[in-house]
């Protein structure tokens, strides 16, 4: 096996076999920069979006409409592709690429880009890309100030964001883009990726070989993200390359095993943004867990929401609402349980918390589910707003102030407790709704059984039925 000093971070010379790393290594970018894919051919994943004909490949292959080419914005998890889409849309047609991050950039940044591209398009007729990375970043203000550029396509606007561009950009500045959506790496995908890694030149040149169990491991825990895979294995062939013995000599690649692969990464990424989609995305996983019985996946969304640093008060107060609306009467402990499982979370805090939240979790995962509370009251709720209810009848109106006798109110009233059954028939609904009336239906779950024949009986003795 030759390799070139020249090309690859990790070459070990056959010449020189306690060398070690090549001494230009140092200065050579990380294998993630220097494996991004050149041209549409290189990329992988996101075949929906560059599929022949879409606005996105056109973009990249030069093609504009009558009034230009269109502005677009590229929303994706990390390592998706983002920037280097954006590297393609800027090479199209000999583009001039400018690249602005909403971290560090401001409005005066935006103008100047602007008042350049207005130079380059009247004196050479050559057109600029703006790369704007992250654009959540950028605020209301300093988003205003793209829409004229954007607006005459004076510049082709590519931003890039991590986070649900409902949330995060101006609608102005939505309506005159394409909305670009990618999504995380399969993991045949990833596999690709790290197989080129390993044999070309720009890579690591095949001076690496990556055990099949190792392979798994670097795929699985980069959760659809090409650029940590790259990361994740440079940072592993670290590892495997200080583990050779001194004075090595082979021609043979460096084995990368999985407990070198483990040693080098920790924690797998996980796909959350607390301000974005993915915030309410996986809390409606959670709830609808929950919903479904499904105590395992339950734990998972749960376990997902608390790495990715998610407030546990939240979390807990979403458990307390699920506790009432999916389980309800049907098991009236588990609201008990959620309500004391965020009182507890409240002073006790992370790290602990994480068991109380799996307690209240797993109880309203489990406990039989009833959604006749909730059905009920919004039912309630819909003939209020439909203007239904009339006058609350005479003998239920308040009779404690002064006049409410001469006015007739209470009178007639009976008193539930003298009757040795604790109930009387009695009008309670006002009279629009004395017929049809059935708000609250008992299903045939868990405690809310033995309530379902109570309810018949009740109604059977108050409405005189």
């Amino acid at each position: 096996m030759t390799t070139g000093a020249d090309d690859d971070l990790f070459a070990v010379s056959s010449r020189d076999p306690s060398a070690g790393p090549d001494a230009s290594a140092s200065s050579m970018p990380p294998l993630a920069v220097r494996m991004r894919p050149r041209t549409l051919d290189e990329v992988r994943g996101q075949a929906e979006v560059l599929r022949a004909g879409s606005p996105l490949r056109r973009l990249i292959e030069g093609h504009a409409g009558a009034a230009g080419p269109l502005s677009a914005i590229i929303w994706g998890p990390p390592g998706t592709g983002k920037t280097t889409l954006a590297h393609l849309v800027a090479n199209a047609a000999g583009r001039r690429f400018v690249e602005l991050s909403a971290v560090t950039a401001g409005v005066k940044d935006v103008r100047a880009v602007m008042e350049a591209a207005a130079r380059e398009q009247s004196m050479y007729d050559r057109q600029t890309v703006l790369f704007l990375d992250e654009i959540h970043r950028f605020t209301k203000a300093q988003q205003d100030a793209l829409l004229a550029g954007v607006e005459n396509r004076l510049v082709v606007l590519v931003a890039a964001t991590t986070e649900n561009p409902s949330f995060s950009v101006i609608a102005p500045l939505l309506s005159r883009s394409m909305l670009i959506t990618l999504v995380p790496l399969s993991d045949d995908e990833l596999d690709a990726v790290i197989t080129s890694a390993l044999v070309e030149q720009r890579g690591l040149a095949g001076v690496f070989s990556l055990e099949p169990e190792a392979r798994q491991h670097v795929i699985r825990m980069a959760g659809g993200d090409a650029r940590r895979v790259l990361t994740s294995l440079e940072a592993a062939a670290g590892v495997a390359l200080d583990a050779q013995p001194a004075g090595r000599v082979s021609d043979d690649a460096i084995s990368i095993s999985l407990s070198q692969v483990e040693q080098a990464v920790a924690h797998a990424a996980v796909r959350y943004d607390r301000a974005g989609d993915q915030h309410y995305d996986v809390a409606s996983a959670l709830i609808k867990s929950m919903r479904g019985s499904d105590v395992d996946a339950s734990l998972h969304y749960l376990a997902r929401m608390l790495e990715a640093g998610e407030d546990p008060r939240f979390i807990a107060r979403r458990i307390v609402i699920a506790a009432s609306e999916d389980v309800g009467m049907a098991d009236p402990t588990a609201l008990q349980t959620a309500v004391a499982a965020m009182h507890a979370v409240a002073q006790i805090g992370m790290p602990e918390a994480r068991i109380i939240l799996a307690q209240a979790v797993v109880h309203n995962a489990i406990a039989p589910k009833s959604n006749s509370s909730y059905l009920g009251i919004n039912a309630a709720i819909a003939d209020i707003r439909a203007g239904k209810g009339g006058p609350v009848p005479v003998h239920l109106r308040g009779s404690g102030y002064a006049g409410a006798t001469r006015l007739g109110h209470g009178e007639g009233y009976r008193y539930a407790h003298d009757d040795p059954a604790g109930v009387v028939t009695q009008q309670y609904l006002p009279d629009d709704l004395l017929v049809g009336t059935d708000y609250y239906r008992p299903t045939e779950r868990g405690f809310e059984q033995t309530l379902s024949a109570r309810w018949a009986r009740l109604k059977e003795r108050i409405r005189g039925k």
